[in-house]
């Protein structure tokens, strides 16, 4: 096994440690993740699998093993919200948004926006 190997599983099995859940692999989860976009509404649906498909491939090459790990947490986290049907009540606490890049939170604004127009019917 190589070295970036050993520091995913090891961050991989604390992580399992701190949540109770074990990191599922990519593939797996990237699949049970569009999944479970099925059961939203066809416009949430769309945004939805188009921003995880994107996400997915722009960290396809990642190799920072704390980055993965943590991509991967968070998309659980994300696979979890949705499957119990929590995803309209989500929000992110300032600890979160103060820990994110300037890029995430560009990201963020964005993706808000672009909410925004579904729910509003508006193109502006």
């Amino acid at each position: 096994m190589t070295k970036v190997s050993n520091v995913v599983l090891n961050a991989s099995k604390a992580a399992s440690r701190k949540t109770g859940r074990p990191l599922m692999p990519p593939l797996q989860l990237y699949r049970r993740v569009l999944r479970a976009h099925k059961n939203l509404p066809i416009q949430q649906r769309q945004l939805g699998d188009k921003y995880v498909k994107n996400e997915f491939k722009l960290h396809k090459n990642a190799e920072n093993p704390l980055h993965i790990v943590g991509f991967l947490a968070s998309w659980q986290d994300y696979l979890h919200m949705i499957s119990n049907k929590n995803w309209e009540d989500g929000t992110i606490s300032k600890e979160v948004l103060d820990a994110m890049s300037p890029e995430q939170v560009v990201q963020l604004y964005e993706l808000m926006k672009e909410t925004q127009k579904l729910v509003t019917g508006s193109e502006a």
